[in-house]
């Protein structure tokens, strides 16, 4: 690759990529050209087969303010001082209690409380801001990851993770307002019942009739819309929180 065009390549950085949504993501960004560069609490699986992921790949816990302020410092090592896209804030917890059922409003303890914030708001924010000087050589855009959780209740997510995703959504709108000024666009996404390996059979064909689409979504369809997001395709949206969930909002 001659000097010119690694100098084009435009680069993302991703949190919560090991699985779901963000795998799919990565592999729609990558097949587009894109530099990846993924986080999560996990180190890089040596059977994955993506072949630039270990060089480009970030262990954070992003459960930790100490561990976060730290990874955000080696994010901009790596990225040299030089533009960075694309912020996809993905990463995302939803504690069960003991049994593996939901936890409510009246059994979540404030220590589960605390680290469902700080993993689901605060590091998005921290992130964005920690990573503005390269978002602002690109004209970047940050696309947090909010969900149908956030707008009703949701038999399966817990309290504190709706909670979470529903400041999400806000604090989505108040980025935008503040960083478009500066050429960064901030939108969100709001995920409904997506087709993963976490879901079990008896799951999906408890949901998919209540789904307007009568099935469940794809983690290459969630994937797609972050994509355009993140390109010229969208230049002129901003603050918005696109709903993709089969029309199950409605």
């Amino acid at each position: 690759m001659s000097a010119t065009l690694a100098n084009d390549r435009r680069t993302l950085v991703l949190t919560g990529a090991s699985r779901g949504i963000g795998h799919a993501t990565v592999k729609r960004f990558s097949s587009a050209g894109w530099r990846v560069i993924t986080c999560s609490r996990h180190p890089f699986p040596e059977d994955c087969p993506w072949e630039a992921g270990p060089e480009d790949h970030l262990q954070i816990d992003l459960a930790d303010p100490a561990d976060l302020e730290a990874g955000i410092a080696e994010l901009k090592v790596r990225l040299g001082g030089g533009p960075l896209n694309a912020l996809v804030n993905n990463a995302g917890i939803s504690p069960k209690a003991d049994d593996g059922g939901r936890l409510s409003s009246l059994t979540t303890d404030l220590q589960t409380w605390q680290q469902v914030t700080q993993v689901n708001f605060y590091a998005p924010i921290m992130l964005a801001r920690g990573l503005l000087d390269e978002l602002r050589l690109a004209k970047g855009s940050v696309v947090n990851v909010t969900s149908i959780a956030g707008s009703r209740v949701h038999m399966f997510a817990g309290t504190a993770y709706a909670t979470s995703k529903a400041a999400l959504a806000s604090l989505t709108r108040e980025m935008a307002a503040d960083f478009a000024p500066l050429g960064v666009r901030v939108n969100a996404i709001a995920p409904g019942e997506i087709k993963t390996e976490i879901l079990s059979p008896d799951t999906e064909k408890m949901l998919a009739p209540t789904i307007p689409m009568r099935r469940l979504g794809t983690p290459e369809e969630v994937a797609k819309t972050i994509y355009f997001l993140c390109t010229e395709q969208s230049s002129y949206v901003n603050g918005a929180e696109i709903h993709i969930n089969g029309g199950q909002h409605v």
